[in-house]
Protein backbone atom coordinates (compact mmCIF):
# COMPACT_ATOMS: atom_id res chain seq x y z
CA UNK A 1 0.00 0.00 0.00
CA UNK A 2 1.09 3.60 -0.55
CA UNK A 3 2.21 5.38 2.59
CA UNK A 4 2.87 8.99 3.50
CA UNK A 5 6.50 10.05 3.69
CA UNK A 6 8.43 11.53 6.60
CA UNK A 7 10.70 14.50 5.78
CA UNK A 8 14.44 13.93 5.69
CA UNK A 9 14.95 16.27 8.65
CA UNK A 10 13.28 13.62 10.84
CA UNK A 11 15.28 10.69 9.50
CA UNK A 12 18.64 12.43 9.42
CA UNK A 13 19.56 12.47 13.15
CA UNK A 14 19.11 8.72 13.64
CA UNK A 15 20.90 7.88 10.38
CA UNK A 16 23.74 10.28 11.21
CA UNK A 17 24.07 8.68 14.66
CA UNK A 18 24.27 5.22 13.09
CA UNK A 19 26.96 6.29 10.65
CA UNK A 20 29.07 8.00 13.31
CA UNK A 21 28.78 4.96 15.56
CA UNK A 22 29.97 2.71 12.73
CA UNK A 23 32.73 4.87 11.23
CA UNK A 24 34.37 5.87 14.51
CA UNK A 25 37.33 8.21 14.07
CA UNK A 26 39.17 6.42 11.24
CA UNK A 27 36.43 5.58 8.77
CA UNK A 28 36.07 2.24 7.00
CA UNK A 29 39.67 1.05 7.22
CA UNK A 30 38.91 -2.26 5.47
CA UNK A 31 37.53 -0.62 2.34
CA UNK A 32 40.30 1.96 2.42
CA UNK A 33 42.83 -0.90 2.45
CA UNK A 34 41.45 -2.85 -0.51
CA UNK A 35 39.81 -0.33 -2.85
CA UNK A 36 41.39 1.29 -5.89
CA UNK A 37 41.61 5.10 -5.86
CA UNK A 38 38.35 6.60 -7.08
CA UNK A 39 36.65 3.21 -7.40
CA UNK A 40 32.85 3.31 -7.72
CA UNK A 41 30.31 0.58 -7.05
CA UNK A 42 26.79 -0.40 -8.00
CA UNK A 43 25.00 -2.54 -5.42
CA UNK A 44 21.46 -3.90 -5.14
CA UNK A 45 19.16 -4.29 -2.15
CA UNK A 46 17.24 -7.55 -2.53
CA UNK A 47 14.60 -9.21 -0.38
CA UNK A 48 15.68 -12.61 0.89
CA UNK A 49 12.25 -13.35 2.40
CA UNK A 50 8.66 -12.29 1.66
CA UNK A 51 7.51 -9.12 3.36
CA UNK A 52 6.69 -5.43 3.14
CA UNK A 53 9.35 -2.77 2.64
CA UNK A 54 9.69 0.29 4.90
CA UNK A 55 12.55 2.69 5.61
CA UNK A 56 13.93 3.56 2.18
CA UNK A 57 14.50 7.17 3.21
CA UNK A 58 16.84 5.95 5.94
CA UNK A 59 18.70 3.74 3.46
CA UNK A 60 19.10 6.61 1.01
CA UNK A 61 20.40 8.98 3.69
CA UNK A 62 22.94 6.41 4.86
CA UNK A 63 24.71 7.06 1.55
CA UNK A 64 23.89 10.69 0.72
CA UNK A 65 25.10 11.89 4.12
CA UNK A 66 28.46 10.41 3.17
CA UNK A 67 28.33 11.71 -0.40
CA UNK A 68 25.55 14.01 -1.64
CA UNK A 69 26.18 12.75 -5.18
CA UNK A 70 25.26 9.17 -4.26
CA UNK A 71 22.12 8.00 -6.04
CA UNK A 72 19.59 5.44 -4.79
CA UNK A 73 17.31 4.14 -7.54
CA UNK A 74 14.17 2.80 -5.82
CA UNK A 75 12.36 -0.15 -7.43
CA UNK A 76 9.85 -0.86 -4.60
CA UNK A 77 8.42 2.03 -2.61
CA UNK A 78 7.67 1.82 1.11
CA UNK A 79 4.52 -0.24 1.63
CA UNK A 80 5.19 -2.53 -1.34
CA UNK A 81 4.89 -6.29 -1.03
CA UNK A 82 8.12 -8.23 -1.57
CA UNK A 83 8.87 -11.74 -2.73
CA UNK A 84 12.25 -13.43 -2.20
CA UNK A 85 14.69 -12.13 -4.79
CA UNK A 86 12.82 -8.91 -5.51
CA UNK A 87 15.00 -5.87 -6.16
CA UNK A 88 14.16 -3.13 -3.66
CA UNK A 89 16.65 -0.45 -4.71
CA UNK A 90 20.05 0.05 -6.31
CA UNK A 91 22.81 2.36 -5.04
CA UNK A 92 25.58 3.84 -7.18
CA UNK A 93 28.43 5.70 -5.45
CA UNK A 94 32.07 5.53 -4.47
CA UNK A 95 33.25 2.35 -2.78
CA UNK A 96 33.77 4.04 0.59
CA UNK A 97 30.26 5.50 0.44
CA UNK A 98 28.53 2.22 -0.46
CA UNK A 99 30.40 0.05 2.02
CA UNK A 100 30.59 2.74 4.70
CA UNK A 101 26.82 3.23 4.68
CA UNK A 102 25.85 -0.40 4.05
CA UNK A 103 25.33 -1.55 7.64
CA UNK A 104 23.44 1.54 8.79
CA UNK A 105 21.18 1.32 5.74
CA UNK A 106 20.52 -2.40 6.21
CA UNK A 107 19.98 -2.18 9.97
CA UNK A 108 17.25 0.42 9.64
CA UNK A 109 15.70 -0.92 6.43
CA UNK A 110 15.54 -4.51 7.71
CA UNK A 111 14.16 -3.53 11.12
CA UNK A 112 11.47 -1.22 9.79
CA UNK A 113 10.53 -3.66 7.03
CA UNK A 114 10.16 -6.34 9.71
CA UNK A 115 7.64 -4.15 11.51
CA UNK A 116 5.74 -3.45 8.27
CA UNK A 117 5.73 -7.16 7.45
CA UNK A 118 4.41 -8.21 10.87
CA UNK A 119 1.73 -5.53 10.74
CA UNK A 120 0.64 -6.65 7.29
CA UNK A 121 0.30 -10.24 8.54
CA UNK A 122 -2.12 -9.20 11.28
CA UNK A 123 -4.01 -6.85 8.95
CA UNK A 124 -4.53 -9.73 6.53
CA UNK A 125 -5.69 -11.98 9.35
CA UNK A 126 -8.48 -9.53 10.20
CA UNK A 127 -9.61 -8.68 6.65
CA UNK A 128 -13.38 -8.36 6.35
CA UNK A 129 -13.82 -7.02 9.89
CA UNK A 130 -14.08 -3.36 10.88
CA UNK A 131 -11.13 -3.65 13.24
CA UNK A 132 -7.94 -1.62 12.76
CA UNK A 133 -4.50 -2.88 13.81
CA UNK A 134 -2.64 -0.47 16.04
CA UNK A 135 0.80 -0.16 17.62
CA UNK A 136 1.62 1.26 21.07
CA UNK A 137 4.31 3.34 22.80
CA UNK A 138 6.41 0.20 23.36
CA UNK A 139 9.06 1.45 20.98
CA UNK A 140 12.86 1.66 21.00
CA UNK A 141 14.20 5.00 22.28
CA UNK A 142 14.89 7.35 19.39
CA UNK A 143 13.04 5.18 16.86
CA UNK A 144 9.40 5.78 17.81
CA UNK A 145 8.42 7.97 14.85
CA UNK A 146 10.03 5.55 12.39
CA UNK A 147 8.65 2.40 13.97
CA UNK A 148 5.17 3.91 13.92
CA UNK A 149 5.75 4.93 10.31
CA UNK A 150 6.60 1.30 9.51
CA UNK A 151 3.33 0.16 11.10
CA UNK A 152 1.50 2.50 8.71
CA UNK A 153 3.51 1.09 5.79
CA UNK A 154 2.20 -2.35 6.74
CA UNK A 155 -1.41 -1.17 6.70
CA UNK A 156 -1.80 -0.50 10.42
CA UNK A 157 -2.67 2.56 12.48
CA UNK A 158 -0.92 4.47 15.23
CA UNK A 159 -1.88 4.84 18.87
CA UNK A 160 -0.70 7.97 20.68
CA UNK A 161 2.88 9.03 20.03
CA UNK A 162 3.61 10.59 23.42
CA UNK A 163 2.19 11.14 26.88
CA UNK A 164 0.84 14.55 25.87
CA UNK A 165 -1.17 13.30 22.85
CA UNK A 166 -4.14 11.99 24.80
CA UNK A 167 -5.25 10.96 28.26
CA UNK A 168 -4.96 7.20 28.83
CA UNK A 169 -5.95 6.17 32.35
CA UNK A 170 -4.39 2.83 33.31
CA UNK A 171 -4.41 0.71 36.46
CA UNK A 172 -1.60 2.65 38.13
CA UNK A 173 -3.49 5.89 37.57
CA UNK A 174 -6.58 4.38 39.18
CA UNK A 175 -4.47 3.34 42.15
CA UNK A 176 -3.01 6.83 42.29
CA UNK A 177 -6.32 8.68 42.46
CA UNK A 178 -8.59 6.16 44.14
CA UNK A 179 -10.77 4.71 41.40
CA UNK A 180 -12.62 5.09 38.13
CA UNK A 181 -14.88 8.06 38.93
CA UNK A 182 -12.21 10.39 40.36
CA UNK A 183 -9.94 9.48 37.46
CA UNK A 184 -12.57 10.34 34.86
CA UNK A 185 -13.54 13.53 36.69
CA UNK A 186 -9.91 14.66 36.79
CA UNK A 187 -9.41 13.76 33.13
CA UNK A 188 -12.37 15.86 32.04
CA UNK A 189 -11.03 18.85 33.97
CA UNK A 190 -7.61 18.50 32.34
CA UNK A 191 -8.58 17.62 28.77
CA UNK A 192 -8.98 20.23 26.07
CA UNK A 193 -11.82 19.93 23.59
CA UNK A 194 -9.59 18.05 21.09
CA UNK A 195 -8.04 15.63 23.60
CA UNK A 196 -9.34 12.06 23.77
CA UNK A 197 -9.86 10.33 27.13
CA UNK A 198 -9.32 6.57 27.18
CA UNK A 199 -9.79 4.31 30.19
CA UNK A 200 -8.21 0.89 30.63
CA UNK A 201 -10.55 -1.66 32.22
CA UNK A 202 -9.88 -5.27 33.20
CA UNK A 203 -13.43 -6.32 34.11
CA UNK A 204 -17.00 -5.71 33.01
CA UNK A 205 -17.69 -4.31 36.48
CA UNK A 206 -15.07 -1.60 35.91
CA UNK A 207 -16.56 -0.84 32.51
CA UNK A 208 -20.05 -0.54 34.01
CA UNK A 209 -18.74 1.79 36.70
CA UNK A 210 -17.10 3.98 34.06
CA UNK A 211 -20.25 4.17 31.94
CA UNK A 212 -22.28 5.10 35.02
CA UNK A 213 -19.72 7.83 35.82
CA UNK A 214 -20.26 9.55 32.50
CA UNK A 215 -18.01 7.38 30.36
CA UNK A 216 -14.84 7.90 28.35
CA UNK A 217 -14.17 8.49 24.66
CA UNK A 218 -12.49 5.08 24.38
CA UNK A 219 -12.04 1.95 26.48
CA UNK A 220 -8.92 -0.19 26.52
CA UNK A 221 -10.26 -3.68 27.19
CA UNK A 222 -7.22 -5.38 28.64
CA UNK A 223 -6.66 -9.16 28.41
CA UNK A 224 -10.35 -9.97 28.06
CA UNK A 225 -11.33 -13.29 26.45
CA UNK A 226 -13.61 -13.13 23.36
CA UNK A 227 -16.89 -13.74 25.25
CA UNK A 228 -16.10 -10.90 27.66
CA UNK A 229 -15.11 -8.64 24.77
CA UNK A 230 -18.46 -9.26 23.07
CA UNK A 231 -20.28 -8.25 26.23
CA UNK A 232 -18.07 -5.18 26.61
CA UNK A 233 -18.85 -4.14 23.05
CA UNK A 234 -22.55 -4.58 23.78
CA UNK A 235 -22.27 -2.41 26.90
CA UNK A 236 -20.34 0.32 25.08
CA UNK A 237 -23.07 0.25 22.40
CA UNK A 238 -21.17 2.35 19.88
CA UNK A 239 -20.92 5.33 22.24
CA UNK A 240 -17.12 5.03 22.54
CA UNK A 241 -14.21 3.29 20.85
CA UNK A 242 -13.60 -0.30 21.97
CA UNK A 243 -9.92 -1.30 21.94
CA UNK A 244 -8.69 -4.80 22.75
CA UNK A 245 -5.14 -5.47 23.93
CA UNK A 246 -3.05 -8.12 25.63
CA UNK A 247 -1.36 -11.14 24.08
CA UNK A 248 -2.87 -10.77 20.61
CA UNK A 249 -1.09 -12.78 17.89
CA UNK A 250 -1.72 -13.26 14.15
CA UNK A 251 -3.36 -16.58 15.07
CA UNK A 252 -5.80 -15.08 17.59
CA UNK A 253 -6.35 -11.69 15.94
CA UNK A 254 -9.34 -12.67 13.83
CA UNK A 255 -11.37 -14.22 16.64
CA UNK A 256 -10.78 -11.10 18.73
CA UNK A 257 -11.66 -8.77 15.84
CA UNK A 258 -14.91 -10.69 15.27
CA UNK A 259 -16.11 -9.69 18.76
CA UNK A 260 -16.83 -6.25 17.30
CA UNK A 261 -14.00 -4.23 18.81
CA UNK A 262 -12.76 -1.24 16.83
CA UNK A 263 -9.04 -1.53 17.56
CA UNK A 264 -6.51 -4.27 18.27
CA UNK A 265 -3.36 -2.83 19.88
CA UNK A 266 -0.17 -4.90 19.77
CA UNK A 267 2.98 -3.80 21.56
CA UNK A 268 5.12 -6.56 20.02
CA UNK A 269 4.81 -4.98 16.57
CA UNK A 270 7.51 -2.52 17.62
CA UNK A 271 9.28 -3.91 20.68
CA UNK A 272 10.16 -7.46 19.63
CA UNK A 273 9.54 -7.94 15.93
CA UNK A 274 11.92 -9.94 13.71
CA UNK A 275 13.86 -7.97 11.11
CA UNK A 276 13.13 -8.76 7.46
CA UNK A 277 16.06 -10.48 5.75
CA UNK A 278 17.41 -8.03 3.15
CA UNK A 279 20.80 -8.15 1.48
CA UNK A 280 23.00 -5.61 -0.34
CA UNK A 281 25.02 -7.25 -3.11
CA UNK A 282 27.65 -5.61 -5.29
CA UNK A 283 27.09 -6.08 -9.01
CA UNK A 284 30.36 -7.28 -10.51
Amino acid sequence: MAVFSLPDIMWEPIVRTGLLEDLGVGGDVTTQAVMRPGQTLRATFRARAPGVVAGLSAARLAFTLLDPKAHLDVAREDGALLAPGDVIATIEAGAETVLGGERTALNLLSHLSGIATATHEVVRATEGTKTRICCTRKTLPGLRAFQKYAVMAGGGSNHRYRLDDAILIKDNHLALCGGVKPALDGARRRAGHLMTIELEVDTLEQLGEAIAAGGADAYLLDNMPPDMLREAVRMIDGKAIAEASGGITPRTARSIAETGVDILSLGWLTHSVTALDIGLDIEC
